[in-house]
């Protein structure tokens, strides 16, 4: 099917409607949930509050919504009118809104232009999303790990979740991973000289690259560099995602190429899927095989999605070292049995000038590298089987989730099913933050659940190199950390540490998969919460010598800091282009629901 009959066949008016429909609401719940707006509260229909919110000119929005714990809401959709001239009608436009809204919650001009755009891109992406659902033949509880990622929706939190900046539309179609479509791997051969390549120490570059390209693909590679006189002695093989070679490594390391530092071979016949990352994929034709991340110079959520070259040339070390606490402690790896899929090499080539150009915006330090991550298959028993955790907030075309279809087939009912995923989940995260002050943002697409018959069995955790942080409290554990980490991985105070399971986990994704369940399953959100509380107390009663940690590391305390991440792009950072990436804005408190359902016991 060419490009306008798919577009013909996806933007449809009524799938237009039905999206930005969905979406207006979603921006009203978390700018409410972030005091972006401050809406006020008129009247009680039922179970639904209705809140009005008043703008200069005239203009005015009342919707009604369900109030949540974490100070949360969730708008329901259909009720949103919106009234200009005394006129009331029924509103369904984000662009109306941010128009409306821009000016008084403080937001520039500039802002304002590109989050329409990435609104724009996010609802095409939802209008195509609309029409796959309603086509797939597949059930969701059929899909394998990588197909099962192409279902996901994007970020639940953030409202431009497919913003995805640098896309055209045929980009679009040939690398959303929610379009499902699989591809070669393009390969580079880039110089040894400028190229740094690292790996944990039980792997090298011909051991990697050996495992990598089949002996026809290498005597390819080997072929192509002969014939233009070069020496493959001298050269790293790196595969490259085919919108960066177009977009970022010809115009910006063309002088790389016309030098013969960077040469482009040709494609590796294995197949593979783009994860919701969208920059990390899974090889389909032998999934025991590396994952392999790549940068790709996009603006998607709040940052441009390259490899930072220091981080992505420590990687392997700080698997190594996030390794060595699980193999050493019997808790994690035994009981726990924890599966830690480490990224175990790395190539960072630095650009020739902006890595000389102190102050660049960091787009233009992470361009050109390679991550390959360890397969979570290479892991795996018999019955075993890995999902997303994010794929439990997901919801069929029928209306079901997702969670609800793994629940029936496991023969548990809801609540016995939740106590195996929360002490499932939390004990071995929970034991790296007490125990050795280290954490991993947990959030769904980081988070690997492990199910067998359909059950909670065990936690897979990736994504080391860009999520890992430890303690800036001094700890003995943390004592003999090599330096070369030191200077690389981010510290936290005590409460910055646990935002990354509050908030990461919690907030990013418990929050809507309490509201799913109470929504679709009559589940008290307060019955939720106390089982995440418990399992939390499951885990301290189990080292009471850990005392001091718990209260350290409080993350039952009534109140934390309110980390926003829609705030920070519409009015903290917007989209300067900056020397850093930037961080979630903090902006004041939210109740912790784990305190707050004890208050409502009694």
């Amino acid at each position: 099917m060419d490009l306008i009959a798919t577009l013909n066949q996806n933007l449809t008016k009524e799938n237009w409607q039905a999206v930005s429909r969905t979406l207006l609401a979603k921006m009203l719940s978390e700018f409410m949930y972030e005091e972006i707006i401050q809406p006020e509260k008129i009247g009680k229909k039922q179970d639904l509050i209705a809140y009005k919110y008043l703008l200069p000119q005239g203009i005015a929005y009342r919707f009604d919504l369900k109030e949540r714990l974490f100070d949360s809401y969730r708008v329901i959709a259909e009720s949103i009118e919106r009234q200009e001239n005394g006129e009331w009608s029924a509103a369904s436009s984000p662009f109306q809104f941010v128009l409306d809204i821009y000016q008084t919650v403080g937001m520039t001009a500039e802002t304002s232009a590109h989050l329409i755009k990435e609104l724009n891109n996010t609802l095409l992406a939802d209008a195509h999303i609309k029409t796959a659902k309603a086509e797939r033949k597949t059930e969701l509880i059929e899909l394998n790990y990588a197909d099962l990622e192409g279902e996901m929706e994007g970020h639940p939190w953030i409202t431009f979740n497919k913003g995805r900046i640098g896309f055209g539309y045929d980009d679009y179609l040939a690398h959303a991973p929610e379009r499902k479509q699989p591809i070669q791997m393009a390969w580079i051969a880039v110089s040894r000289d400028r190229a740094q390549f690292n790996s944990v120490s039980n792997l090298n570059y011909p051991k990697l690259i050996a495992k990598e390209l089949d002996s026809q693909t290498l005597t390819k590679f080997k072929t192509i560099l002969q014939k233009r006189n070069l020496n493959p002695e001298s050269y790293y093989y790196l595969p490259i995602h085919d919108w960066q070679w177009k977009n970022i490594i010809v115009p910006l390391f063309a002088e790389e190429i016309a030098s013969q530092k960077i040469v482009f071979l040709d494609r590796s016949p294995d197949l593979y899927l783009p994860q919701q990352s969208i920059r990390t994929f899974v090889n389909t034709s032998h999934r025991e095989k590396h994952h392999v991340k790549l940068p790709l110079s996009i603006l998607n959520t709040l940052v441009y999605r390259g490899l930072p070259g220091e981080r992505t040339a420590i990687a392997p070390q700080v698997t190594q070292w996030i390794d060595s606490i699980r193999d050493r402690d019997s808790f994690l790896r035994d009981e726990c049995r924890l599966i830690l899929p480490g990224e175990v090499a790395s190539i960072n080539y630095d650009h020739p000038s902006y890595s000389k150009l102190p102050g660049a915006p960091y787009q233009y330090q992470e361009m050109l590298g390679c991550l390959w991550r360890e397969s979570v298959f290479s892991y795996l028993e018999p019955e075993e089987r890995p999902i997303t955790l994010a794929s439990l907030l997901h919801i069929d075309d029928r209306g079901k989730p997702y969670v609800v279809q793994l629940v029936e087939k496991s023969g548990l009912s809801l609540e016995e099913w939740l106590n195996r995923l929360f002490n499932t989940i939390l004990p071995p995260l929970l034991h790296y933050l007490y125990r050795y002050g280290t954490v991993f943002s947990p959030h769904g697409q980081n988070t690997i659940l492990v199910i067998k018959d359909c059950i909670p069995h065990r936690l897979a955790m990736k994504d080391f190199v860009d999520d890992v942080n430890i303690s800036s409290h001094p700890l003995p554990e943390l004592e003999n950390i090599p330096q070369q980490l030191k200077k690389v991985l981010l510290t936290e105070p005590p409460e910055g540490l646990c935002q990354f399971i509050f908030a990461g986990l919690f907030i990013c994704h418990h929050r809507y998969l309490s509201d799913l369940l109470e929504s679709y399953c009559n589940y008290p959100e307060t019955t939720f919460w106390l089982q995440v509380r418990q399992a939390i107390l499951n885990y301290q009663s189990r080292f009471p010598d850990l005392k001091e940690r718990f209260k350290l590391f409080n993350l039952l305390a009534p109140q934390f800091t309110k980390l926003c991440l829609n705030r920070n792009r519409l009015i903290t950072y917007g989209y300067a282009d900056d020397g850093d990436r930037p961080h979630a804005s903090a902006f004041g408190k939210v109740t912790n629901a784990l305190h707050a359902v004890v208050n409502k016991l009694n």
